[in-house]
């Protein structure tokens, strides 16, 4: 952090918030760092955000952010000390339509953010952020620390049951402190924007394993051939997510200036639609039992339903079409 940048401070946190924070700061402890994408090594990367995963959906949430921040912050050149291992990262890039933040460049590298920004997630939680504004009519990344003057919760935003435990919702900026990182739509623009996105699905992947192994360990299906046969379809649908994910890491390790936009667009269209498969089956096959009676299970399932909807669903689906359409020769051994 520039020097100017004070110390963080703790924030208030509530029973949940506290548990999930010992979660976060655990497996931080655990893995400082993971491998970035595209440097030869995004399977372990990814494997790694999977396993975090069938832990805690909440967990993985905040961490997956929080090595896409240092990711990002490595490829777009930042210095060293904004690279501090020590502070929880979050990534803030939402930009609907009413909510913007407006940066303002001041010496030093230092400038101010003014304005509102929505899906502030891990916001009761995280020690600094990278948050995207607008510097006129351009985009820019910037970096902040979460307890700096002039944030503020904006109420009410975050209703949710699943992630209830990532508070997701609107803060508020006035004359925030902020330091840019990079140029001015280098966070879009870099192949890493999209390598990304395969991080996410490998997210759900993990999560997603967890809920197929309360089926699979359940003694009362294998008596049931109706179970079994959810069993089956949960397999054939995982095994196929798993050598997608794979596959497209491999891909990336092999052309890692590319974007691979359409290949990520597919792993993460196919991962969601297996995760939700694997909901849908498991509760089919068992009924209403574990989502009554088993907490951790009942808690992944809602965590997860949520969760999935950060894909773009069938606008992915369009774009995979439109790609396909334009391919001379595809869908071959």
């Amino acid at each position: 952090m520039p020097s100017s940048f004070p110390s963080p401070q703790p924030v208030a946190t509530t029973a949940c918030a506290h548990a999930l924070d010992v979660f976060v700061r655990d497996a931080m402890a655990r893995h400082p760092t993971l491998p970035l994408p595209g440097h030869g090594d995004t399977l372990t990367r990814w494997r790694r955000l999977a396993e975090i995963a069938a832990q805690d959906v909440c967990g993985i949430k905040v961490l997956e952010a929080h090595y896409d921040a240092l990711a990002i912050l490595t490829e777009l050149g930042a210095p060293e000390r904004a690279l501090e291992g020590a502070l929880l990262h979050a990534v803030w890039a939402a930009e609907p339509p009413d909510a913007r933040l407006e940066f303002t460049p001041g010496v030093d590298g230092i400038g101010t953010l003014n304005g509102i920004k929505a899906w502030c997630s891990g916001a009761d939680l995280v020690d600094a952020a990278l948050v995207t504004a607008h510097d006129g009519d351009t985009r820019v990344l910037v970096q902040i620390m979460r307890d700096a003057p002039g944030i503020t919760p904006v109420p009410g935003h975050w209703q949710a049951v699943g992630m209830a435990r990532v508070e997701s919702g609107r803060l508020s900026f006035q004359n925030v402190a902020a330091v840019q990182i990079g140029a001015a739509g280098d966070y879009l623009a870099r192949p890493g924007f999209w390598h990304g996105g395969g991080g996410i699905a490998a997210c759900w992947f993990g999560a997603a394993t967890a809920i197929a192994e309360t089926l699979r360990r359940d003694a009362r299906a294998a008596n049931s051939p109706h179970a079994m046969a959810h069993l089956g379809a949960i397999d054939m649908a995982l095994s196929a997510a798993a050598s997608l994910l794979r596959d497209t890491a491999t891909a990336i390790d092999l052309e890692p200036d590319a974007p691979h936009a359409t290949a990520i667009t597919r792993v993460r269209s196919v991962v969601e639609r297996a995760a939700t498969d694997v909901v849908d089956r498991v509760g089919r096959a068992l009924g209403p039992g574990p989502l009554c009676e088993d907490g951790a299970h009942a808690q992944r399932c809602a965590d997860l339903t949520t969760f999935l909807r950060q894909s773009h669903a069938e606008r992915d689906w369009a774009a995979l079409g439109a790609a396909a359409q334009g391919r001379e020769a595809t869908w071959q051994l």
